[in-house]
């Protein structure tokens, strides 16, 4: 069986997986599909419609109600249906998303979306176990390392209205929350880059020299 046109990226939060994700997409003409956006529409639909997150049962309406696809762009991306990036990077939804996502059913779910838009369209694919589970048989499988300090400072620019170190205790607990379902540790066979003295553009010429040594087939 072919190998996916999978590029995937694993990491911790604010470790740079977006920036290189997208860049890369660019690079290789492919989709960018990160699917931090999927948990984050979950956890908005559950805000709206009053579900508690850590109520399983209650979280499958709204999930299998979630509609996901790629819109055209430089690259395209993935868009889920009816939700802006300001909902879905709000304050709320980061304090709920890894409540939702700890449930068992609703990785599964997401996961059999993750695997069909990979393998439908190709992607350079984001998220903390693409390269462990979701495509674990990628062709080049990225993890991205950087000290919680500089995470924290990162996703502070991102979020300007907010501190570091509101950030950083933030990030600090999400870490705390995602361990539990997924461990911060590389995949199997995945090259580890460290963005802590990395610029975006330095970060993007890395991985692709990691995706020209590992897959030049995915190289235009």
């Amino acid at each position: 069986m072919n190998a996916p046109r999978v590029v995937a990226i694993d990491g911790a939060a604010g470790s740079g997986k977006s920036t290189l994700a997208r860049s890369l997409a660019r690079a290789l003409g492919l989709p960018y599909v990160n699917t931090g956006l999927m948990y984050r529409a979950l956890a908005a639909a559950a805000l709206r419609h009053g579900v508690q997150p850590g109520d399983e049962p209650n979280v499958l309406g709204p999930m299998r109600r979630l509609r996901f696809n790629l819109v055209a762009g430089s690259p395209d991306e993935l868009e889920v249906e009816g939700y802006g990036l300001d909902e879905l990077m709000s304050v709320e939804v980061e304090s709920t998303v890894s409540a939702v996502a700890g449930h068992a059913s609703v990785r599964a779910h997401m996961r059999r979306q993750q695997r069909r838009l990979g393998e439908t369209h190709g992607a350079v694919m984001e998220g903390r176990d693409i390269a462990s589970v979701v495509f674990a048989d990628a062709p080049v499988k990225l993890y991205l390392r950087a000290p919680s300090r500089l995470r924290a400072e990162r996703r502070a620019d991102e979020r300007e209205t907010r501190s570091v170190g509101e950030v950083a205790s933030a990030l600090a607990a999400r870490d705390a929350r995602d361990a539990r379902t997924n461990p911060h540790e590389p995949a199997r066979g995945a090259v580890v880059l460290d963005t802590s003295d990395l610029d975006p553009a330095q970060t993007l010429e890395a991985a692709l020299a990691v995706v020209r040594e590992r897959a030049p087939e995915l190289v235009p």
